[in-house]
């Protein structure tokens, strides 16, 4: 298998040094989309939501010296699920004073609730973390895994073939197919619940 990534906290560590910008790259490649797809999805045009995710980054920047965590309850994720929650309610309560919509009066309201796992804001930034917890367990295995294996994973996990279609454009059996889903999938949760391990860690702004 190739070398895996760099743990979460390690990576926390180097960002609190301004002068490492591979960290900051790294940092923005793997969360940057994430913040940007759940900003988004509260019905902000792509130029608010670009300023929201800079205004994110730039407080993850001006905190992280000041984060600390452990193997407790919370997580990484969670600190910065406050970090952008707050910023997007700036933003509505800003439009709010301005030219406000129904929607920025209803996202405002929903953003200053008590969030506790129920919440609507809570599960689509799970979503979004799911996404990118998937996304990052498929790039890590890609180049470790047998090429026509990937693909019959890739055409009926991914683009919904049946075996048999994807067994014929691959001149595998169609049981084949089945038995490199099944050991690629195995592979992915693995992979997955490796990478939650890494960020099970807790922020405390102290």
């Amino acid at each position: 298998m190739t070398e895996s990534p760099l743990t979460r906290a390690t990576l926390l560590l180097r960002l609190r040094d301004p002068g490492d910008s591979d960290a900051w790259g790294d940092f923005l490649r793997d969360y940057g989309p994430m913040i940007y797809r759940f900003v988004r999805s509260r019905g902000l045009q792509d130029a608010d939501a670009a300023d929201v995710v800079q205004d994110v980054l730039r407080s993850v920047g001006n905190a992280i010296d000041r984060f600390d965590y452990a193997k407790e309850k919370g997580g990484f994720r969670a600190w910065l699920f406050t970090i952008t929650r707050n910023k997007l309610a700036t933003y509505f309560e800003k439009r709010k004073r301005t030219s406000p919509t129904a929607n920025d009066t209803t996202q405002f309201e929903l953003l200053k609730q008590a969030t506790g796992g129920k919440n609507e804001l809570d599960e689509r930034w799970e979503l979004e973390h799911q996404r990118l917890v998937a996304a990052k367990a498929m790039e890590i295995l890609k180049p470790t895994i047998e090429p026509n294996t990937w693909k019959a994973f890739e055409l009926t996990a991914i683009d919904g073939l049946a075996a048999e279609e994807a067994g014929a454009s691959l001149g595998m059996s169609k049981g084949a197919v089945y038995v490199a889903r099944s050991r690629v999938t195995a592979k992915l949760r693995d992979e997955v619940t490796r990478i939650l391990a890494e960020e099970d860690v807790v922020g405390e702004l102290r």
